[in-house]
């Protein structure tokens, strides 16, 4: 029996080749979605026009995301484990304050990652209960490490914190919004915003130098 031309180019292949075209696929598939999911919303997107922006059938994506919620789940675990890498990597000068460290680092790094951040942030309502619960957890092992330089900061007495989780929370979603609304080639550079930010948020720990009185008044 006369075998097809894909079915003998197929055969010919080793799985190193499988394994590798399958991967460059799902690579294709992740980028579609995320370029989807950003401009549209994740409710609005189907798995057929995510299989049309990659160039294949829609039954092909099952064998790579069984669920439009698996590339979801996907992207969101993709995030937090290349940001959580880029953290332990992240260059800095010998000596720089653990604070100003990470203001810098978490700009410069969302600032380059704006559909990934929108994702991230904006589309957690539409994790379901499982992988909302692996998202957080990695959510919260970086949130710890400006947890943990406050807490050290407040017990040396450098930062005045009554609640150093709190802190981070306020922290964090005030730097993650510089994405939504920064466009380069404005008045603004990025070494402006985080000089700017991370002025803001020095004052925001600061100790208190001054006492208001019942008035408002500053004395």
């Amino acid at each position: 029996m006369a075998v097809s031309p894909a079915k003998a180019r197929k055969r010919a292949e080793n799985p190193s080749q499988t394994r590798a075209k399958g991967q460059e696929t799902a690579e294709r598939v992740r980028k579609a979605a995320l370029k989807r999911f950003a401009a549209s919303g994740y409710a609005a997107v189907s798995m057929r026009e995510i299989a049309a922006d990659v160039g294949v059938q829609p039954g092909a994506l099952y064998n790579h995301f069984p669920t439009k919620q698996d590339i979801l789940k996907d992207l969101m675990l993709s995030h937090m484990a290349d940001l959580l890498a880029a953290w332990e990597n992240a260059g800095f000068p010998d000596g720089t304050d653990p604070l100003e460290r990470f203001v810098r680092f978490h700009i410069r790094y969302h600032l380059e990652r704006a559909d990934e951040v929108f994702i991230s942030y904006m589309e957690l309502r539409n994790l379901e209960p499982e992988n909302f619960a692996l998202v957080e957890a990695e959510r919260q092992r970086y949130e710890s490490i400006l947890t943990g330089i406050l807490d050290r900061g407040a017990r040396e007495g450098r930062y005045s914190i009554e609640d150093p989780k709190v802190a981070t929370r306020a922290i964090i979603a005030m730097l993650t919004g510089i994405p939504s609304w920064y466009r380069e080639g404005g008045s603004l550079s990025e070494r402006d915003i985080e000089n700017l930010y991370l002025t803001m948020v020095r004052k925001t720990v600061a100790p208190h130098s001054q006492d208001i009185s019942k008035e408002g008044r500053v004395t």
